[in-house]
């Protein structure tokens, strides 16, 4: 084997330009993790949230707005608290979504894990399911645009399906945040729930996980994807600049923000849930504290991915309960091409690159 691979190494904070494709050492897995030949690798907001510092206080606009921004030609980009916990271990390869072939083991690792196909739990709770705390793949260490990556043995899931590796590659980040919020906002049978952005990786998981838990789905699209989000599942689709009915859901599913929060709020029942895991639209809003308060509304952020959801995830799809939407694939060395067209949202699910 050549001691180096292929890998998309994100340099620093800013543009496409701080993309390179470059010859690395391939991982060495020492005690108790393994090395995964990558399959696929999906594609998702918070790449490129990370290389566009996005997470740092000092941005206040959405993932598009701040992406042009990035590309003007004076732009001066440094945002040390630009990642997931502070600061981003430039450089990088990121890539939080991996489908691919244990190929390595290290010391005290289960041999049975040798040659299967799996995919990675991009959450990691490296101080144990009591604490909150937690690590990321592709924003805390390399992740899988590459040919080969290095995880933790126990963050690993062998999967047996007749998918394709690009839709297991699609799998991870979307759908492990979508199910995490889901299981922590408690959607139950009969439940009316309001997913906005449907149409995006997360917002078409979430549209899939809530309707196989028995709600009733409301989802947020443009009317070109209309159709191809109500295959997803949703019993209801509407508009995305639609104001819905105020104290209409028992759940909101809110990936967006932006200008549309107030309305997403103002949405939910007496007593009811809005749950979010990102903010593509703009994380600063408007928040009325009489809507929040007055109603008994209760308002979970969700980051941290709860122990059981990933083992049920792998479940659903060994069962057939749910199938990810694989709108593209692209090579690797393509990359800012596939992020370029990400970014226009013309699509609905996941773009995924192969090595």
């Amino acid at each position: 084997m050549s001691a180096t691979m292929t890998a998309v190494v994100t340099v620093g904070t800013g543009g496409f330009e701080m993309l390179e494709l470059q010859q690395v050492p391939i991982p060495v897995p020492g005690t108790g993790e393994v090395r995964v030949r990558v399959l696929a690798a999906g594609v998702n907001n918070t790449e490129i949230n990370t290389r566009l510092g996005w997470y740092s206080a000092a941005v206040t606009h959405s993932t598009s707005d701040t992406a042009s921004d990035a590309a003007r030609p004076d732009a001066a980009v440094h945002r040390p608290d630009g990642g997931w916990n502070d600061a981003t271990p430039w450089p990088l390869i990121q890539g939080t979504d991996c489908c691919g072939i244990v190929d390595e083991l290290g010391a005290g690792v289960d041999p049975a894990l040798r040659g299967r196909r799996v995919i990675i739990r991009a959450c990691m709770r490296s101080n144990g399911w009591g604490s909150l705390e937690n690590v990321w793949m592709a924003s805390d260490f390399d992740g899988a645009f590459a040919e080969y990556v290095k995880v933790p043995a126990s963050e690993v899931f062998p999967v047996d399906c007749d998918w394709s590796d690009a839709e297991l590659g699609a799998i991870p980040c979307a759908y492990g945040t979508a199910e995490n919020m889901i299981r922590r906002a408690g959607v139950r049978q009969g439940d009316r729930v309001l997913v906005t952005g449907a149409s995006g990786g997360t917002g078409s998981a979430s549209v899939q996980l809530a309707r196989r838990r028995g709600a009733h789905v409301v989802a947020m699209a443009s009317l070109p994807k209309f159709d191809a989000v109500r295959r997803l599942g949703a019993h209801e689709v509407i508009e995305r600049d639609t104001i819905p009915h105020p104290q209409s859901f028992d759940v909101v599913v809110d990936n967006v923000a932006g200008p549309g929060f107030s309305a997403a709020l103002d949405s939910v029942v007496r007593g009811g849930r809005y749950v979010s895991s990102g903010a593509i639209a703009g994380p600063i809003v408007e928040l009325d504290m009489r809507t929040f308060y007055l109603r008994d509304i209760h308002m979970i952020g969700c980051t941290a991915w709860e122990e059981p959801v990933f083992p049920d995830l792998i479940g659903y799809i060994e069962r057939g309960e749910i199938r990810p939407v694989v709108a593209k694939t692209f090579p690797l060395a393509e990359i800012v091409r596939a992020q370029q067209e990400f970014l226009t949202k013309a699509h609905v699910g996941k773009f995924v690159l192969i090595p």
